[in-house]
Parts: C-alpha cells; structure tokens; sequence
C-alpha cells in the first residue's frame, strides 16, 4: 500500500514537471512576441528558473525508476545477472545515501530561507516555497531509490 501511494504521488510529478516545462516554453514564446511589442511578461525569467527548476525535481523519481538516468553500460551488461544486481545494489545504497542528505539539507535550507523571509527579486514570491518542493521531490526520489534497494536485494536472495 505504501508503495502503491509513492508509485500515485511520483506520476502526478511526472505530471506537474511536463507541465512546468510546456509552461517554460509557452512563457518564454510569450515573452519574445512581448517584447517584440514592447511589452515584455514582468517576472518571465524568474517564473521560467522556478519551473525549471521544479521540472527537473519533479521529474528525477520517474526517472530513476524506468532507469532513464545516464549509465555506462557496454562493461556492465558484459557482467553475470548476480553481478549486475550486486553492482545496482551498491550504487542504489550509496544514491540513497547522497540523496538523503541532500533532501535534509534542502529542508534545513528551506527553513533558513522561511526565516530570513527571503524573496525573489522581482515578483517578490518567497522562495522557501520552491525548495520546500524540491526538498518533498528528492523525498520521494529517495523512497523510489529505497524501493529499488529492496528489490535488488530480494533479487540477490534468490
């Protein structure tokens, strides 16, 4: 059940980040045609860096799950079964370490950010919110990574 809820909230992601990046182009389109006229979208750049931004977040569990990340694998798919599932162990636990520690220190980040009352420059958005996000992201990240972890080692069992 529990992983069934990560599965659900890591494809309404997927969801939110193509939109974020049909958004980055429809803003960015509009901006040109607007400043063409002289009438440049106030704030473009700084929406066009959050959705950037929360695209690439949103986007990194999906990712890791179909294994669409960049991988050397010429050696790699040389190795026996066992080998490789050892191999995608380990690197799994040593993501899930890294990845973990990011995530807290996004949160820790966040929080500092919600303190100083930090803005952005323009459209004045605080942008605590956006970290909070990014932070909630690589919490899923991680849990897809753990979910990886545990059946790699339930493949090693066998």
């Amino acid at each position: 059940m529990f992983w069934k809820v990560i599965d659900w909230i890591q494809e309404k992601q997927k969801v939110i980040g193509a939109i974020c990046l049909v958004g980055m182009m429809g803003l960015t389109c509009a901006d040109v045609v607007g400043r063409f006229f002289r009438h440049p979208v106030f704030g473009a750049v700084e929406l066009v860096g959050f959705m950037a931004t929360l695209s690439v977040a949103m986007a990194l569990p999906f990712t890791h799950k179909v294994k669409g990340h960049i991988g050397v694998e010429i050696v790699f798919r040389l190795l026996p079964p066992r080998i490789q599932t050892l191999v995608d162990s380990i690197t799994s636990f040593l993501a899930l370490v890294f990845f973990s520690i990011v995530t807290w220190r996004m949160f820790v980040y966040a929080g500092s950010l919600r303190e100083s009352g930090e803005v952005s420059m323009n459209l004045e958005f605080p942008e605590y919110v956006i970290v909070y996000v990014v932070g909630f992201c690589f919490l899923v990240f991680d849990l897809i990574i753990l979910s990886d972890m545990i059946n790699n080692l339930r493949r090693l069992k066998e």
